[in-house]
């Protein structure tokens, strides 16, 4: 690899993903930094329109609470079997302390910075007869967070992949010390990013924004072909080893050096988008420190999200539910 430039990865085409191979996922060790927050869940039966508003009336039956955020990330690799680490910035409150309880019983190393002048980010859901109602945000403003602040050794020591999940509340408006940090090593830096401004991404290895999320950071398009122009310029623009565009029902568009390679969309049943972005670059980033080249990575993070969008709320993949769906497609 040349010194400075973004890590270099294997883009040989297999035939198809091997079942069999999952087990080598369990070998990988993935790094993860950015913005955690608290998913809280309120389900309930709704029977009647309050007489005080025309609003439903949820009587709550049920709470869970989950890691959300790029702490979904960590629990969907955790999920794959591979070692999960997690740097974050957090508060000092109770919604900090059920996230250090939530992420230690999953099993992964969670180091949480504590600033005691930062809330801990709160989204709460009310489900109702199975749909979604109302969520309410807890949260402060964002405010950046300094990257040496964040920077810890025992976070990226060993790492095969370094994954960036960048959700706009501060922890990585400073992402270039991390992307460097992957230039200097050869690790791969894989980038979830948030907002308009991709250039704080340069150089990144792999950007994996969403069909909107490209659209506010490049441009519109008319037709497919202007899309894949689009993209293949942006890939060069950004400095990127790869981009890839995850595009819902019409699957994801992988964009490299020797051009396009498209993966049809694998979902039978769309429940719940929420936290399929997560689960997308979490199977991709664990494939690759489990040495699997770039193309299979993403066509089995292509069946997790066939598979995750099935779910209510930011969920996990299995090893056995991916074999599973592999072996259904004949695979």
């Amino acid at each position: 690899m040349i010194p400075g430039s973004p890590a270099k990865l294997d883009f040989a085409i297999l035939p198809s993903v091997d079942p069999e191979r999952l087990a080598t996922l369990a070998r990988a060790h993935v790094a993860i930094v950015g913005d955690v927050m608290l998913d809280r869940y309120w389900f309930g039966r709704v029977e009647r329109i309050s007489p005080e508003a025309p609003v439903p009336v949820v009587l709550v039956q049920r709470e869970e609470e989950r890691p959300g955020g790029a702490a979904n990330v960590a629990l969907n690799v955790a999920a794959l079997g591979a070692r999960a680490v997690l740097r974050a910035p957090v508060g000092m409150d109770p919604a900090a302390e059920r996230l250090h309880d939530l992420l230690a019983r999953a099993g992964i190393d969670a180091q949480l910075l504590g600033l005691p002048d930062l809330p801990t980010t709160l989204k709460l859901r009310v489900i109702g007869q199975q749909q979604q109602l109302l969520r309410m945000d807890f949260e402060g403003a964002p405010e950046a967070i300094p990257a040496d602040a964040l920077w810890s050794g025992n976070c990226c020591q060993n790492a095969g992949a370094l994954l960036l999940s960048d959700y706009g509340k501060g922890a990585l408006t400073h992402s270039q010390p991390w992307i460097q940090w992957g230039r200097r090593t050869g690790v791969a830096v894989l980038v979830d990013p948030k907002g308009h401004d991709y250039e704080r991404y340069r150089g990144a290895t792999l950007l994996t924004p969403n069909k909107n999320e490209f659209r506010a950071a490049a441009g519109s398009w008319r037709t497919e072909e202007e899309f894949c122009q689009l993209a293949a310029r942006k890939r060069v623009e950004w400095g990127l080893e790869a981009l890839l565009v995850t595009r819902g029902e019409e699957g994801m568009s992988l964009f490299l050096a020797d051009g396009v390679h498209h993966h049809a969309a694998q979902a039978r049943e769309v429940y719940d988008v929420t936290g399929a972005g997560d689960t997308v670059i979490a199977v991709i980033a664990t494939a690759l420190a489990a040495g699997w080249n770039l193309d299979e990575a993403v066509e089995l993070s292509n069946y997790a999200a066939g598979i995750v969008v099935g779910k209510l709320g930011a969920a996990t993949v299995s090893v056995t539910e991916l074999k599973q769906a592999l072996m259904a497609h004949g695979l």
